[in-house]
């Protein structure tokens, strides 16, 4: 089969995982099926199209293409690459930041030739016209599970409880403090509850992550909390199908995937609000708490884990919600008619 012709290129400048890595991952494959796109850089898996950084300056001038950035690094080399190089490229950025940019990413933004925004909030910190693409998931991928007790046994998890659960790197810029904090108060006097942590301790963290443990401990629920570390991509996925709810108190975010996984997963979800997670959740499918206020989370959570008709009945009203505005295939068509529109106006 005839391999199509590179139309557009989503650079990957960092290695190590990162949410706009994943946003990468799980775009590309939609979107090849679209256009001609391939990734460029390190760290990323073998099976998406790929082409070697060192191979760039040399792409024959025969057309242009949409070189599509992320981070203020990949601005940097597209500007280059145009410039200096002489490569034909059109220069797109995506901006999931929710704060005023500094002196030197405003600079880049304004050398784009488009600019898309996660969200209206992101939209509203941009100096320059933008485009809002929010972000999807992949429905065929997080969707409920089939039969959530005998998949908990799998898991180790206890069938009959109600879980919630709270996914993402183990820092305090996740909340996970915060929702120790409820968990001290909500589970001693409620038995059923349990709770899960997934997500990687770095090194930088690991006297937090002991100060959470300690006060689990202390609070005499350490056998009901679990901090699973860093899962493979498709048992986070089972995790998330595990859940009753899901709980994102994170203090900040740039745009926040994680409410819109469990959502597709059935799981209604509390969480704070920044990131995009005010344009996410709505009254039928979560609730929206004050970031960095336990006593609101804790309150919150109550009001779900002691309501179980509720809880049962948001489940499919969250699914519903993500199959209506937020499929990955949504967002994957929107970027690629602008990258057809960016081509078609060179």
């Amino acid at each position: 089969m005839k391999t199509p012709a590179i139309e557009v290129i989503a650079p990957n400048l960092k290695r190590r995982l990162s949410g706009v890595t994943a946003t990468v991952v799980r775009l590309i494959p939609v979107q090849a099926a679209m256009i001609g796109i391939v990734t460029t850089g390190p760290g990323l898996p073998s099976d998406l199209p790929h082409i070697p950084l060192a191979r760039l300056p040399f792409l024959r001038r025969d057309r242009w293409r949409v070189w599509h950035a992320r981070r203020n690094t990949e601005m940097v080399l597209g500007l280059v690459l145009r410039h200096i190089l002489r490569c034909k490229l059109r220069l797109l950025f995506t901006s999931a930041a929710q704060r005023h940019h500094k002196a030197l990413t405003r600079w880049l933004i304004g050398r784009m030739d488009r600019v898309v925004a996660t969200s209206d909030r992101a939209k509203s910190y941009l100096q320059v016209p933008a485009t809002v693409v929010m972000h999807g998931v992949d429905t065929q991928v997080f969707h409920p599970a089939p039969n959530r007790a005998a998949l908990r046994l799998q898991l180790n998890l206890p069938p009959q409880a109600v879980i919630l659960g709270c996914f993402g790197r183990i820092r305090a810029q996740k909340g996970v403090d915060l929702l120790v904090e409820a968990a001290c108060t909500l589970l001693p006097s409620r038995p059923h509850l349990h709770l899960i942590f997934t997500g990687r301790v770095t090194d930088d963290n690991r006297t937090f992550h002991a100060a959470q443990l300690a006060r689990l401990t202390a609070a005499g629920i350490a056998d009901r909390v679990q901090f699973l570390g860093e899962l493979p991509w498709a048992d986070v996925v089972r995790h998330y199908q595990a859940l009753d709810l899901f709980v994102a108190p994170a203090r900040w975010e740039g745009f926040g995937l994680t409410p819109l996984e469990a959502m597709a997963c059935g799981v209604p979800v509390v969480a704070s609000r920044v990131g995009a997670f005010e344009a996410l959740i709505t009254p039928l499918t979560g609730t929206l708490v004050t970031p960095d206020d336990t006593a609101d989370l804790t309150q919150s959570l109550a009001a779900w884990v002691d309501d179980p008709a509720h809880l049962a009945a948001a489940g499919p009203a969250a699914r519903a919600h993500v199959l209506a505005h937020h499929r990955i295939e949504d967002e994957a068509r929107a970027l690629v008619d602008i990258y057809r529109d960016m081509l078609a106006a060179s």
